[in-house]
């Protein structure tokens, strides 16, 4: 598997468990006001970033393209911004709106990037190697 798709599982299963404990945190103080940041944080961290992982295990000829590891580093910095920030808007700090919609422009530069290696071309500078049968 290429090191990029291994990156996205990890990434989006760190995501999954952020997801759950607010869910959790949710359900135990029966307070939803955060419920924004738990179905962004579940979809734009787990779901989409696993679905970008599956991507590139399936084409690990794109996942060794330089643009599909700073597409990564994008999207990720941007959900990291995002999900905090949104948490603490929901949660009535409204000095973090700024921080929302930067974060929000940075995950969208992300998809793209992602549309970008998603509809170019398959050649690659350079190809990954077959690794030997054992």
């Amino acid at each position: 598997m290429p090191r990029l798709a291994e990156l996205y599982f990890k990434t989006a299963v760190i995501f999954f468990i952020i997801g759950i404990g607010i869910g959790l945190k949710m359900a135990i103080s029966e307070d939803h006001t955060v419920i924004g940041a738990h179905a962004h944080c579940n979809l734009l961290g787990w779901v989409s970033m696993a679905l970008f992982g599956v991507y590139y295990a399936l084409n690990p000829a794109k996942a060794e393209r330089r643009i599909a590891m700073i597409q990564y580093y994008i999207y990720t910095a941007g959900v990291v911004i995002m999900v905090p920030s949104l948490y603490m808007m929901l949660e009535g700090n409204m000095a973090m709106e700024p921080l929302v919609a930067v974060s929000s422009l940075i995950v969208f530069a992300g998809v793209l990037l992602f549309a970008f290696v998603l509809f170019s071309s398959k050649s690659t500078i350079s190809a990954p190697t077959p690794q030997p049968m054992r």
